[in-house]
């Protein structure tokens, strides 16, 4: 079984710092598990760490796909395990980092999603619907699936349904079924987590940053450059919030506390996901230095034999 280290988190929780510090630690790479950081130019509203601030450690999955396209669980995968075996490949380990928890699920159980269960016939009709009632309908047939996935994020929405539609389970029930699959990686599933009003405080920080930044010239620019506003893309935090303001239709004051809220309501799911996951191993860091919580890490890792090199 090949070594893996996962690092995951609610956004904000300081999943990006720590990462790099594990890097150097371990002699890895990190391959990102963040669904809107693989978009170019999409880079303020993603809070995508400049090159420059990579300490020279190789990051995969950040930048592969055009604002226009669609990315999915399947190309993830794909791209992925790519990296993957390039890392090893080089004598390095793979360090998986991120906060799409059903991304990371899928890559540690080596799910495969084949377009046959698709249903494009469904699919066509449930885009003619508002979100508002895919989402009631959704909330009735799994509520367990509701309470993870957002009401704004049609799609994801919309692929529960259908997969409600074509095999007669909810997806949840799947989801929890393959959890007992077993995984080909042995690794070490880092949790990262914190007070949840600091937790909060720490979004707010963030989203007036990005402001400060420009996020909301990001934005205009990627609608001016042809980015459809409805585009999966454009659905992302801090995107959808942003685009009324672009278009002079709210304050930036009320923009950002858009963002803000969903920010809150998006970690808060982030937190229901993670916990739902048996081989999670949660690390504290209130009141903690990074140096603390990486040494627990550490030793983390070094008790399941994951450790690429001796550390101490």
């Amino acid at each position: 079984m090949e070594p893996l280290i996962v690092l995951a988190g609610p956004t904000a929780v300081g999943k990006t710092e720590l990462s790099l510090s594990l890097a150097e630690a371990l002699g890895g790479e990190i391959i990102s598990a963040d669904s809107m950081q693989v978009y170019r130019g999409m880079d303020i509203g993603t809070a995508k760490l400049p090159i420059s601030e990579r300490r020279g450690i190789p990051h995969h999955l950040i930048d592969v796909v055009d604002p226009t396209e669609v990315w999915d669980l399947t190309r993830f995968l794909a791209l992925a395990k790519a990296a993957a075996a390039v890392i090893r490949s080089r004598g390095k380990l793979p360090i998986l980092v991120g906060g799409t928890g059903f991304y990371i699920q899928a890559f540690l159980k080596d799910l495969s999603f084949e377009d046959e269960e698709r249903d494009d016939g469904f699919r066509a009709e449930a885009e003619e619907r508002s979100a508002e009632e895919l989402y009631a309908e959704l909330s009735k047939i799994d509520p367990e699936s509701a309470t993870i996935i957002p009401m704004e994020n049609k799609r994801r929405v919309i692929r529960a349904l259908e997969y409600w539609h074509y095999h007669g389970e909810t997806i949840s029930e799947h989801n929890r079924r393959q959890k007992e699959t077993e995984s080909p990686y042995r690794y070490l599933y880092a949790v990262l987590t914190m007070d949840r009003a600091k937790l909060y405080e720490r979004v707010e920080m963030r989203v007036d940053m990005m402001i400060q930044q420009g996020l909301p010239d990001e934005v205009a620019r990627l609608l001016a450059s042809g980015v459809p506003a409805e585009a999966p893309s454009m659905q992302g935090l801090g995107y959808r919030q942003m685009v009324p303001f672009v278009r002079g239709k709210c304050s930036l004051e009320e923009a950002a506390t858009a963002v803000k809220l969903e920010t809150r309501h998006f970690a808060k799911r982030q937190l229901t996901w993670f916990r739902r996951e048996p081989d999670a191993v949660w690390f504290d860091k209130d009141g903690r230095s990074e140096a603390d919580v990486l040494s627990d890490i550490l030793a983390a890792a070094k008790e399941r034999g994951i450790l690429s090199r001796n550390i101490d």
